[in-house]
């Protein structure tokens, strides 16, 4: 009998968005760095990017695409308003698939061996655990850690106070993802002493009895004041009779200071792992708790609290585990920008993404602070941190295509030269790298391929003057507005694509907000029929007749895409 597949299944799961591949525009006057460099290891091309975090993942995909070490993310979970006019099973299944579309970019971003950590509570942690293991698959789940992010009772709890979070950790290879040892504490060193002066340092005793009876493991033992001892009942050693000799002469066991005792094995520091396997449970007193990010928070901004900020321990924790220095750390609900400032810190690099005005209002002092070295909270102590880096501040740029009044799709005028040639480069898959030598070279492809970006109207004449400078190893793509005069086909190393004519169809222009709001949501809109959508281009091209415009849709097709 096939084995059977088991998937989760929500309304709307089927339904995706075709998303822009937006370009990215920097704001000098938000970006920062530090007036001087601290040390060899500052790091200034970090990103802030305010936005819809869809949107901005998938303008990051292009450039990062199995890059990032390590995702932490928190995403919110709308109880409230927003979802007030559905049901919980609709508002359960809006919930999954605004957060699919969002991992399935995540996923494409990591690193072979990089993990994403995210943070939710219960009630769609296990429904989200589920549908993760379809998007990254079941084996490449790693744990489940519990954070105690509470340390008093809540005494106005329904049944039971929840004092936890969940923190899911998928790999995006299980097989080749490789996680820190945690560092040792004092106390756990302290536990090791030397009071027989061994020269091989410090040490702690460990049982030498197993709770099992083992016959070739059941002997009696002298100790060095000549007494005799057994194992007890249903016990027995954990070492043979034939190793008894060789623990004995290499100082291995301890009979404690009169020589009397039974025997514990000698464990040396000298011998132990330089670090601790991180375990699944991570108590406040370890990591921080609510009440800690939040004071932390104040000092950055006192006036306006941020809801539910995270403390800097526990995205040390996270980041000591699952990076090094010199990583690249993502956090697509930045938030008050806890991750950013702590992964800054460590010496990370990061990309943080939010939509929220605390973007401006938290995100962008906070970490300025940072790298004014003037935070003294969090982790800054423990990492003696100084100041120093920067990094860049960038907006989502507008959708290069709008409705103009007479619902025409047009040009956004908000678009200049560069900004257009950029925003075309990525939508057809070239790199944007415009050449001071060739005026045509406005982006690379694969193998020698290159790509031209222009509003002008071109003749044969002009095409013939660019493939002469092509030549016959290069080839180019040429987007331009429909050319009447220009016979592309005469140019084995040239293809036009009339603009926009191949890209209207393939993704939703001027949409700006994916968030996880109910009201933002994008509709399925119905396909009208041959003859309606035929009925509907002759009016809008009266209506662009009438205004002077011309309609995109109405561009003649022509050229190869």
């Amino acid at each position: 009998m096939p084995k059977q597949r088991l998937e989760l299944t929500w309304i709307g799961k089927d339904v995706r968005p075709k998303l822009e591949p937006r370009i990215l525009l920097e704001d000098p006057a938000r970006s920062y760095h530090a007036p001087h460099r601290v040390s060899d290891k500052d790091i200034f091309d970090n990103m802030l990017i305010h936005g819809d975090n869809l949107l901005a993942l998938k303008a990051l995909e292009q450039e990062f695409t199995g890059k990032v070490k390590c995702i932490y993310i928190d995403p919110p979970y709308n109880t409230g308003s927003a979802f007030e006019h559905y049901d919980d099973g609709v508002e359960h299944s809006l919930w999954l698939s605004l957060m699919r579309d969002r991992l399935e970019l995540l996923r494409g971003l990591l690193a072979e061996d990089g993990s994403l950590w995210v943070n939710l509570d219960d009630n769609e942690a296990h429904y989200f655990k589920v549908m993760c293991d379809e998007v990254f698959g079941r084996k490449n789940f790693v744990a489940n850690v519990i954070w105690q992010k509470k340390f008093a009772p809540q005494n106005d709890a329904k049944l039971i106070d929840a004092d936890h979070d969940h923190i899911l950790i998928f790999g995006k290879d299980s097989t080749k993802t490789s996680f820190n040892l945690l560092p040792r504490t004092e106390a756990m060193d302290a536990r090791y002493k030397n009071p027989d002066n061994d020269p091989r340092g410090p040490w702690a005793s460990g049982d030498s009895l197993r709770k099992e009876f083992r016959e070739y493991a059941y002997y009696e033992i002298t100790t060095p004041s000549g007494r005799k001892v057994l194992p007890p009942p249903g016990s027995s050693w954990r070492f043979n009779k034939e190793e008894l000799p060789g623990l004995t002469a290499e100082n291995r066991l301890w009979f404690g200071a009169d020589g009397n005792g039974v025997p514990r094995i000698k464990r040396f520091l000298s011998d132990v792992k330089q670090g601790i396997i991180p375990q699944t449970v991570w108590l406040h007193s370890q990591v921080g708790h609510t009440q800690d990010a939040k004071k932390e928070i104040i000092r950055i901004n006192a006036e306006s609290i941020f809801d539910t900020p995270k403390p800097e321990k526990l995205i040390q924790r996270i980041l000591e585990i699952a990076t090094n220095p010199g990583d690249l750390v993502l956090d697509s609900f930045l938030g008050s920008g806890t991750t950013a400032a702590v992964a800054h810190k460590m010496g990370r690099r990061w990309i943080g993404i939010e939509l929220g005005e605390h973007c401006y209002t938290h995100c962008i002092p906070r970490l300025q602070k940072v790298i004014n070295g003037e935070d003294p909270g969090g982790i800054t102590k423990a990492q003696n941190w100084q100041g120093g880096g920067g990094f860049r501040f960038y907006e989502l740029a507008p959708s290069l295509i709008k409705l103009d009044p007479w619902d025409i799709p047009v040009i956004n005028p908000a678009f200049n030269a560069e900004m257009l040639a950029e925003a075309v480069c990525k939508l057809h898959g070239y790199r944007y790298a415009p050449c001071v030598d060739w005026f045509w070279m406005h982006g690379e492809g694969h193998k020698n391929s290159y790509i031209f970006v222009t509003t002008q109207t071109l003749t044969t004449e002009i095409l013939q003057f660019i493939s002469d400078q092509v030549g016959e190893s290069r080839s180019l793509l040429i987007c331009c507005p429909p050319c009447p005069e220009a016979n592309a086909k005469l140019f084995p190393n040239i293809s036009l694509s009339i603009m926009p004519n191949a890209l209207l169809k393939r993704y939703e222009w001027d949409h700006d907000d994916y968030s996880l709001n109910v009201k933002n949501l994008p509709q399925v809109e119905p396909q009208p029929s041959a003859p309606a959508e035929r009925a509907g281009r002759t009016a809008r091209g009266k209506k662009a007749e009438a205004s002077g415009q011309v309609s995109l849709l109405d561009f003649p097709k022509g050229g190869a895409e």
